[in-house]
């Protein structure tokens, strides 16, 4: 009888069983989140969140989720026991070589595509965790000077117990979909230390109350929009002749449409994700006036800017509101780590970093070819905003005019790319970029090219900063 319940319920909304079952779980850590404040003694809630997060897990995707989490949460605390030193770099590539082999096992992609869910999502999340506690603990026997701002921050330099670590990795579910967050904000969140510390007469704790409903309110309506775009713009569209005999403004068109639909499935996932981790506590980022604390901020909880997504005016800030802790955890731990000291960043690391996103989202071409397209697009509008920058203040109109072409080659492009992310399939990108003349490959490339033959001064450091 509950399965029938559960299949009717499913059939309902156009989901599979195993879907709902995800859904309902992972709502779920709402409540399990809360329950956590009032958890008495840090080992008592070190103890929940481990066991709460084992047990969704279980619920939701079965005994052996919790087999394949043990894995690399293995590698990760044996590397920091047995050889710290480079304890990070090992947990990072055993890590992501284990999550590779579930990728390619479970062929996680096409489940996914075909409305199916499993267990390597979750994965995917945990294994950022592991690494960069990893990564974090080695940084500990390293000196304060010479290391950036967020190594300072972040670095551990007593290796956690083993009931912090599980609490950690699997803290009320917080692994199914995100956000990634520090092992040293997850110590002091639950030690109430840093910025979570109540001192008598001085500070008082923030109510998260307003910031969960709200985050709930914004899941509910882009759940809505989902189901109801979804059914009009579906990825099988672009293989069949229907496509092909529209023009080419009408095919672009559905492109849009399509990674637009897309995105409302991510805006809920991550909004449902951000009211757990508000309602819990571990959302909370400071006040907006400390002296006041009249306005708490959440910004640790938040994972994508639904309108800086949407209304993006250079591609540059597309990593800087969507999926923005998994953006962060590329930052610090990718990108700015393959850069040689003293030197700058340049389109090698930036094509480094998609890579290493690529390969975690999974070996499909798709994925491979989207981040490839990424950071196409990302220098691309780097040069349009510098040819921006170089014009004088007198010609304010022309600047205009330039911010509203990088909105639009950002607009183009990002959903022109977003296309392999959603199918997947070398034949189905292809097919699809093919039948819009592979517009949002040859504009990237013109541009960066074009920047090469119109070379323009360096903008001075403030103008960098703004960027």
């Amino acid at each position: 009888m509950e399965s029938f319940d559960m299949s009717s319920m499913a059939a309902s909304i156009g989901v599979s069983v195993a879907v709902l079952r995800f859904l309902l779980c992972f709502v779920a850590t709402i409540p399990v989140s809360f329950a956590w404040r009032f958890v008495p003694s840090r080992l008592g809630k070190h103890i929940y969140s481990a066991a709460s997060g084992a047990l969704l897990s279980y619920l939701s995707f079965g005994f052996s989720s919790n087999l394949h989490f043990l894995v690399p949460m293995t590698i990760g605390y044996a590397s920091m026991a047995i050889y710290r030193p480079m304890s990070g770099f090992i947990t990072f590539f055993l890590g992501f070589a284990y999550l590779i082999g579930c990728h390619v096992f479970y062929m996680s992609g096409d489940a996914w595509k075909e409305g199916g869910i499993d267990s390597t999502g979750a994965l995917m999340v945990l294994t950022l965790k592991v690494i960069s506690c990893s990564i974090n603990y080695n940084d500990g026997m390293l000196k304060e000077e010479g290391l950036r701002e967020a190594q300072k921050k972040n670095r551990l330099v007593r290796m956690p117990s083993l009931i912090e670590y599980f609490g950690y990795c699997l803290c009320c579910g917080s692994h199914f979909a995100g956000p990634v967050f520090e092992m040293k904000d997850y110590l002091e969140w639950t030690e109430e230390k840093g910025i979570w510390a109540v001192t008598s007469g001085k500070g008082k704790r923030p109510s998260p109350y307003g910031a969960t409903l709200r985050a709930i309110l914004q899941a509910g309506i882009c759940m809505a929009l989902y189901l109801y775009l979804v059914p009009q713009f579906p990825l099988t569209r672009f293989t069949e002749p229907v496509y092909h005999e529209w023009g080419f403004w009408r095919r672009f068109g559905y492109q849009y449409m399509a990674g637009f639909t897309a995105r409302w499935k991510y805006y809920f996932i991550w909004s449902i994700s951000e009211a757990s981790i508000i309602i819990s506590g571990l959302g909370f980022s400071g006040w907006t006036d400390e002296n006041t604390q009249t306005k708490a901020k959440w910004d640790r909880a938040k994972n994508v800017d639904i309108l800086g997504v949407e209304l993006a005016k250079s591609a540059v800030q597309i990593p800087l509101v969507w999926n923005i802790q998994v953006s962060t955890w590329l930052r610090h731990y990718v990108y700015e780590r393959i850069v040689k000291p003293g030197k700058k960043a340049g389109f090698f690391q930036l094509l480094a970093t998609q890579t290493v996103s690529a390969v975690w989202h999974g070996l499909y071409p798709g994925y491979i070819i989207f981040f490839v397209q990424s950071a196409l697009m990302i220098d691309g509008s780097k040069a349009i905003y510098r040819w921006q920058q170089a014009m004088p203040p007198k010609m304010a109109m022309l600047r205009s005019v330039m911010v509203f072409i990088n909105f639009l080659y950002t607009v183009l492009v990002l959903n022109y790319s977003s296309v392999g992310f959603m199918v997947l399939s070398l034949h189905e990108t292809l097919v699809a970029y093919k039948s819009v003349y592979f517009i949002g490959t040859v504009v990237p490339i013109a541009v960066i090219l074009l920047s090469y033959l119109v070379p323009v001064k360096p903008v001075r450091p403030k103008t960098r900063k703004e960027e």
